[in-house]
């Protein structure tokens, strides 16, 4: 996936401006996106504080490291059982 050129807290940043008032156009012509990145930045981090983005991050990490850690367990699960299967 694509790295943005823009932080989470410049994200939050614009998403402010345009809850302010400013007109989604002139927003986007200032930041240099399009209409169709503003408005998918306000369906994912609408509403959110920078702090917030950062929690929601650290959660994600933390979820794909359990993830990683169950499929782990799975396989040596797995492979114990065949081998027991195998002895008796």
């Amino acid at each position: 996936m694509k790295k943005s050129k823009f932080s989470e807290a410049q994200i939050v940043s614009i998403l402010k401006q345009g809850d302010a008032g400013i007109p989604v156009k002139d927003l986007c012509r200032q930041a240099g996106i399009s209409t169709a990145t503003y408005y998918q930045w306000k369906s994912k981090f609408g509403g959110m504080e920078a702090s917030d983005l950062r929690r929601v991050k650290d959660l994600e990490a933390e979820n794909a490291k359990l993830k990683r850690m169950y499929a782990e367990l799975a396989l040596d699960n797995a492979a114990m059982k065949d081998l027991i299967a195998r002895k008796l």
